[in-house]
């Protein structure tokens, strides 16, 4: 199992997967490493906790010639958001924090927000629960221009110097973009439940995750930093030919004071897998227990409330896979969730959960199929492509399907 995160299959037969054509998945993403598509990555694919595929292709550094390997470490970015997610359930279950609670309850800055640029007092608090399924009418600066946004880029949101108490204090100053609870907005709303577990628990995010998430899970490359030997195994983006510069990226090679729960992370492609198997087995990897199997389908379950408004660029930002309806998809607490079939142009089964980081990371898990799939590289202006070709690629290697007929 060392290097795997999980067992490896005897061959890639006995869980329902032709050899041939992950043969073929691998020489689609090697010709695109050749094209200078992209610098690399490494795909990971277990099924019934079995790992069937292990490859790492191209690059860590291609400007650097470093050749990629199995235990790259890759900043995943909004795949922070579902551990972020995790550690607010596993608080749930403690008993020390309400999903249902007012967010003020936690952070008391938040108890008089206000909405749009007229500053006018919000209708209705802001729960756990907003934060967790992206309707707490907050959003991120960087994605557009609105008055509202351009008034959080005066506010330096995103300093790597501020703590998330200091982060929260800023959010509560600055105007919702949307009235809570009508909107989802993909947002900083992880950010500040980071903060709100950090209040529960007592403890930094950085030390409840590493002490409650992936010191018991054995995910020993996971954490806000790569630091030491660890940062000798970091992915990059690659230089763009146009202008020769790389896409600018978050130094992890040093300590620093924000542990953002919506996108500070680094992680392996195996370390990662540990985690959503984890959520495959409701809440389980290894006879170590960190959530309850309800609690892992409520998390899995879409909370987005009837008649929810979308953001203007949520279809444009996550094309195929946004967690809007003409796509067959919802939102649950810390990630998208498939509800229908025949409406997303990219195959899956209903009741699958999903999400990826703005850099190219991306993983799905699939109850149906007892299937893991976790694409790493670092290829932000290609994400969206990989994201489906990804999925296509490991479910037509599939020849044996465990789902039912729907």
């Amino acid at each position: 199992m060392s290097g795997l995160g999980l067992p490896k299959a005897e061959c890639p037969e006995q869980v329902g997967f032709s050899s041939q054509r992950l043969q073929r998945m691998g020489d689609v993403i090697r010709k695109d490493v050749d094209r200078r598509l992209i610098p690399g990555a490494v795909v990971i694919i277990a099924r019934a906790g079995r790992v069937v595929y292990h490859e790492a292709f191209g690059y860590r550094d291609r400007e650097g010639g470093a050749e990629m390997h199995t235990d790259a470490i890759f900043r995943i970015a909004s795949m922070t958001k579902p551990m972020t997610s995790v550690a607010a359930m596993m608080l749930s279950e403690d008993g020390s924090l309400e999903i249902a609670a007012p967010v003020a309850q936690y952070i008391p800055e938040f108890a008089e927000m206000t909405v749009g640029t007229a500053r006018r007092k919000a209708e209705r608090t802001m729960t756990v629960q907003d934060l967790l399924r992206h309707t707490s009418g907050l959003t991120y600066a960087g994605f557009g221009d609105s008055p509202v946004q351009m008034l959080w880029r005066d506010a330096n949101l995103m300093d790597d110097n501020q703590t998330n108490a200091e982060m929260a204090a800023k959010l509560a100053k600055v105007p919702l973009m949307t009235e809570p609870g009508t909107t989802w907005e993909y947002s900083m709303s992880t950010d500040v439940l980071g903060r709100v577990v950090e209040v529960a628990s007592g403890q930094t995010l950085a030390d409840f995750v590493a002490e409650r998430i992936t010191g018991p899970l054995d995910m020993v490359d996971t954490g806000f930093t790569a630091t030491g030997e660890r940062a000798h195994r970091v992915a990059e983006p690659q230089t763009d030919l146009a202008t020769g510069a790389r896409p600018p990226m978050r130094h992890v090679a040093k300590e620093c004071n924000w542990h953002s729960g919506g996108g500070g992370a680094v992680s392996t492609a195996a370390d990662y897998l540990r985690f959503c198997q984890m959520l495959l087995n409701g809440g389980e990897l290894d006879g170590v227990r960190l959530l309850a199997p309800k609690t892992v389908a409520l998390m899995a379950s879409d909370h987005l409330p009837p008649g929810c408004d979308y953001g203007e660029t949520a279809a444009t930002r996550f094309g195929a896979l946004a967690p809007v309806p003409e796509m067959g998809y919802g939102f649950g607490l810390g990630f998208c969730v498939r509800n229908k079939q025949g409406h997303s142009p990219v195959p899956g089964s209903v009741g699958e959960f999903f999400w990826g980081g703005v850099h190219g990371t991306t993983f799905n898990i699939d109850p149906q199929e007892q299937l893991v799939m976790i694409n790493m590289m670092m290829a932000p202006d290609q994400r969206l492509h990989y994201r489906y070709l990804t999925r296509q690629l490991v479910y037509a290697a599939m020849t044996r399907s465990r789902g039912a007929r729907r």
